[in-house]
């Protein structure tokens, strides 16, 4: 059984910093994607970024250029640096696993092969 344990998030005034990993507990195949959705609307996720293990990247427009996301394959995580927040970055980040880039879906979708339990992250202005 694959899961997913999250650490980092919290709260942080607008223009600071914050670092979110993931841990990723069992094993996946290696072509899977890690990476971060965060909860925009009632109950609809937006992909932040993910990684494949060659490496191979994703960002919505939004956050590139102000995260970044890292893998340490020897650790089994993956960290989201995030730099420049804004309050519109304010939601619940859920780390997940997935068989392809899905810019939008249903948060906790079945479709997505693993959540984590997500983690808070508050920007006060």
């Amino acid at each position: 059984e694959v899961r997913l344990v999250e650490s980092g998030g919290g709260s942080v005034q607008a223009g600071g910093s914050l670092t979110l990993s993931c841990l990723l507990v069992g094993s996946a195949d290696a072509d899977l994607r890690m990476g971060w959705y965060r909860q925009v609307q009632m109950n609809e996720c937006e992909l932040v970024a993910s990684i494949r293990s060659d490496g191979n990247t994703y960002y919505d427009p939004s956050v590139k250029d102000r995260f970044i996301i890292s893998q340490d394959n020897a650790q089994n995580t993956v960290s989201l640096q995030m730099g420049s927040l804004k309050p519109d970055d304010t939601h619940v980040y859920f780390c997940a696993l997935d068989t392809q880039i899905r810019r939008l879906t249903q948060c906790r979708s079945k479709i997505v092969r693993q959540w984590g339990q997500g983690t808070l992250v508050s920007v006060c202005s």
